[in-house]
Formats: C-alpha cells, sequence, structure tokens
C-alpha cells in the first residue's frame, strides 16, 4: 500500500518548479558567468527567462495531474527559451511528463519519468558521458536513483542530487564535444559546464521539494 511519505502528489510538483525558477533566478549571474566561458554568455539569462514564464504559467492554471503540468512546462520552456537550454529541458519535461500518470508518483514510477525525459535530452542533443553536457550530470544521477529506489523517493533524490554534483565536478577536466563549448578545443578544459550546473540545481531542488 503506498503512503504519503512514498509518493508525489501534484502539488508537490508545482513546489518543485517553482523552487527550480527561484534557484534558477538566485544563480542566474552564475550560471552566465559559467556559459561566458565556455558558450554563449546566455544560459543563466535564458533559463531565468524560461522558469519565470513557467511561473506564469502556474499562476494561471490548476493543473489536475503531473502529466498535464509537464506538458505545460515543457512547451513553455521551448517558446521561451533561447539557445539549446529551451528545446533540451523542455524536451525532458515533455518526456518526463509522459511517462505520469492522473494520480499520485511512487518512487518507480518517478525513477522512470526521470529515464525518459533524459533519454529524450540524449535524443535531442545527442550527446553521451564524457562529452562535457548536462548528460554528465543526468547519467550518475540516474544510476544513484535506480540504486536507492527501494530506500523510497527522499533517499533517492538525494542520492541522485550528490551523484549529478560530482558528475558535473568529474566533466569539468574535460574537453567538450558538444555545443558551444567544443569550439574552444582543449581550451574548454577545466571550465564547469553550464548546463550540467543548472541540472544539478534541479536535481537539488527535487530533492528539497517532492520528498
Amino acid at each position: 500500500m503506498m503512503t504519503v511519505t512514498d509518493a508525489v502528489e501534484t502539488a508537490q510538483f508545482v513546489a518543485w518548479m517553482r523552487r527550480y525558477a527561484d534557484v534558477i533566478h538566485e544563480n542566474a549571474g552564475m550560471l552566465t558567468e559559467l556559459d561566458s566561458a565556455i558558450g554563449d554568455a546566455d544560459h543563466g539569462s535564458n533559463m531565468d527567462r524560461g522558469m519565470a514564464a513557467v511561473v506564469a504559467a502556474l499562476d494561471a492554471t490548476e493543473f489536475a495531474s503531473g502529466a498535464e503540468l509537464f506538458k505545460k512546462v515543457g512547451m513553455t520552456l521551448v517558446s521561451s527559451v533561447g539557445g539549446a537550454s529551451g528545446p533540451l529541458y523542455g524536451t525532458f519535461f515533455l518526456r518526463f511528463g509522459g511517462k505520469l500518470g492522473d494520480g499520485a508518483v511512487d518512487a518507480a514510477t518517478l525513477g522512470e519519468a526521470l529515464h525518459a525525459g533524459v533519454a529524450g535530452v540524449k535524443q535531442r542533443g545527442k550527446a553521451e558521458v564524457g562529452e562535457k553536457t548536462m548528460i554528465d550530470a543526468w547519467a550518475p544521477a540516474l544510476e544513484a536513483y535506480d540504486a536507492a529506489q527501494a530506500d523510497g523517493i527522499a533517499a533517492a533524490l538525494q542520492a541522485a542530487a550528490a551523484a549529478g554534483a560530482k558528475g558535473r565536478d568529474d566533466a569539468t577536466p574535460l574537453v567538450a564535444h558538444k555545443g558551444r563549448a567544443s569550439y574552444l578545443g582543449e581550451r574548454s578544459a577545466g571550465h564547469q559546464d553550464p548546463g550540467a550546473t543548472s541540472t544539478v540545481l534541479l536535481l537539488e531542488a527535487a530533492a528539497e521539494t517532492l520528498s
């Protein structure tokens, strides 16, 4: 029998998106600074604008399910965020929401949704582990979630956030092979990837609000 402690309600998903919007706003300058070193210097501003649009959509609409919520989140990000971030994050949330049903979401379903979202990102960005992208945070995060899933949503998300942060840090010395950063070649080594960084912020917000 599923209990409140191992299920996520739609209201918690809404809280996750609101918290992520706050965290992105607080860290927009840092994300842009990271992107200025190896990208277009717009990751922070783009994500801040996109998440502000998401919050506006949350304020204007009452969502009956997680699936309905994340369809709106994904479409909002695709339409309001420039560069690669909009399509990648939009695809993540669209695929994520596609795995959610109408009711509360248990740990196994949440894991399936995370896997589906990341699979969509990999397909859209054609990126793999070791290419210095958000996948370097997502891949170990998924592994950690799966390993801790039996311990419940809180433990699994905390493990995922910690593993994602380590993956982000492990990718910092790497040479980028995707996106604008790849144009720098060897000079991209030693710079923290902004996409992996915003991914960790998303995971940390999930651990905070969905537990």
